[in-house]
């Protein structure tokens, strides 16, 4: 049976249909019934399956177009992250950012809100210039930034139409290192979180909710020469040149202060390796990052009964946007995430108290990853959703792109 990429959710959808062509794309639309795009799958919730067709874009890849002058890629949407990393770095090009994980479709990264880490840098939607997609009526349809519905659109969930290929910003390539600090205590991380997370362009913290220490601090610095000095101490904690960060995991990019291709240094995971522990439950939740040491001290009270299922959390930020879906729509957040034991029955006994423990903070859910906030919860974190309702409505008054999951927040 088909199923997500780590095996979590089988996909009830009667029909799954592969596309490499825009045609074949329109084509399937055509079809009867309601239909949905599949990305990497790489999706904690039932979010990408319909019951009608699902879509599978993985063959639609490539077509890139560099514009030199516009700073700008048009790529096709079912690209990995990963691939279009290594032939924009081939031409002297780059991203602002990219995720944790480098096998991620841009149009899939794209329509969730997915992000890296960094105090300045936008989520990796915000880099998106334009998007072309197949609608319901089963034409091409082009919107830009700066149009009336962009804001709705570009995380748009694959409730509106579907993505084909998207145009993003691009900036000269440049190089980056990462650096792992151990030994920083909570109550000086809690004094002075700013200063953790501004440690460097972009910066990862791993911890398993300890009592006295914070965890591991991987700070990935943005360089101009590769002998740029990077400091031995954060806070009260020291960098460690031997470290082994994640339980040891094997396919983990260059560490120890080895400068190289911003493209293997941002991302945790090597694009020819397996990413993360590949047998899990993750979930996320976006806090202000004004809030977060108050949202992480309310979490760390629940560690005694988040630990016995928790592989590990991962706490990272990112500047606020006007995508009326992001995690970060008007507000800077810290993103608390959970890697959890493939425990379904566990992880979901813990999820009622995470969730309580850290909706005073008006925690919005990433939208791929499991979580149990029903549709009054998502109407309430996420402000514009009635907003994006009748946008995606308009551009789709016969629901062709429907599915279970949306239904259930109340996005359709």
């Amino acid at each position: 049976m088909p199923q997500n990429w780590a095996g979590t959710h089988v996909y009830t959808a009667p029909r799954i249909v592969s596309a490499s062509s825009v045609e074949e794309v329109r084509r399937a639309v055509a079809g009867d019934g309601p239909v949905h795009a599949l990305g990497t799958r790489h999706s904690f919730t039932d979010l990408p399956d319909t019951t009608g067709t699902l879509i599978d874009l993985a063959g639609l890849s490539g077509g890139f177009v560099l514009d030199e002058d516009a700073r700008t890629v048009e790529v096709a949407a079912g690209t990995r992250y990963g691939e279009l990393a290594l032939w924009l770095d081939g031409r002297g090009w780059a991203l602002h950012n990219l995720g944790s994980l480098p096998h991620i479709s841009v149009g899939g990264a794209t329509a969730t809100g997915t992000h890296g880490s960094g105090d300045r840098n936008g989520v990796l939607t915000s880099a998106v210039r334009g998007i072309r997609f197949v609608g319901a009526d089963g034409d091409v349809h082009d919107v830009r930034r700066g149009d009336p519905d962009f804001a709705a659109l570009a995380v748009g969930l694959g409730a509106f139409g579907v993505v084909v290929a998207l145009t993003l910003e691009v900036q000269p390539s440049y190089r980056a290192r990462q650096d792992v600090y151990q030994n920083v205590s909570w109550d000086a991380a809690l004094e002075r979180f700013d200063e953790v997370t501004g440690a460097g362009y972009s910066v990862s913290v791993f911890t398993r909710w300890e009592p006295e220490l914070l965890g591991d601090v991987w700070v990935k610095t943005r360089l101009e020469t590769d002998d740029d000095p990077v400091p031995d101490e954060l806070l009260d904690g020291t960098r460690v040149i031997e470290a082994n960060p994640l339980q040891g995991l094997p396919d983990l990019t260059v560490l120890g202060g080895v400068p190289g291709p911003w493209m293997e240094r941002l991302p945790h995971f090597r694009l020819d390796g397996k990413p993360s522990f590949g047998d899990e439950i993750q979930s996320e939740y976006f806090v202000p990052r004004s809030s977060a040491p108050a949202a992480l001290q309310a979490m760390r009270e629940l560690a005694p009964l988040v630990q016995p299922v928790l592989f590990v959390s991962e706490l990272r930020t990112a500047a606020s946007d006007d995508l009326w879906l992001s995690g970060a729509y008007e507000r800077d957040f810290l993103a608390i995430h959970f890697t959890w034991h493939n425990d379904d029955a566990g992880v979901r006994a813990v999820l009622p108290a995470v969730e309580q423990a850290l909706a005073p903070f008006g925690a919005r859910p990433h939208w791929g990853k499991l979580h149990l906030f029903d549709a009054a919860d998502m109407a309430r974190v996420h402000p514009r959703l009635a907003d994006a309702r009748a946008v995606f409505e308009a551009r789709d008054p016969g629901r062709r792109f429907a599915n279970a999951h949306l239904e259930r927040i109340g996005v359709r």
